[in-house]
């Protein structure tokens, strides 16, 4: 962030000039920052608030993993699946879950080769 080394009481000196403090958050467990398509999730994570002139800002470190939101599976399409495969409604919505509620798709896996 500063060329050269810098000496700790001095960069802790600077801020407090610049109004900025630092604060590491003890005892998170998991964030989860969600998206449209599906959460990031931390499960190990490190995080620090800056304030500076009045706003804090949080500062992640740590590697996420990305959950995919599962697809809204309307009873109109386990339906119209059902009625064009003959299949159960159970494996019907299994399947359109696996193909994200392609109805195509799943009608196409469900009658087989």
């Amino acid at each position: 962030m500063f060329p050269g080394k810098v000496n700790p009481r001095k960069m802790k000196q600077m801020m407090d000039k610049m109004g900025m403090s630092m604060a590491s958050l003890e005892g998170v467990e998991r964030i989860v920052i969600s998206t449209a398509k599906g959460e990031y999730v931390f499960d190990a994570a490190e995080v620090v608030a800056m304030t500076m002139q009045g706003v804090t800002t949080y500062q992640i470190t740590g590697e996420p993993r990305f959950v995919a939101k599962a697809p809204a599976i309307s009873d109109e399409d386990v339906k119209l699946v059902m009625e064009q495969t003959k299949a159960p409604e159970e494996m019907v919505r299994k399947v359109l879950a696996e193909t994200k509620g392609d109805i195509a798709e799943a009608i196409l896996k469900l009658q087989g080769p």
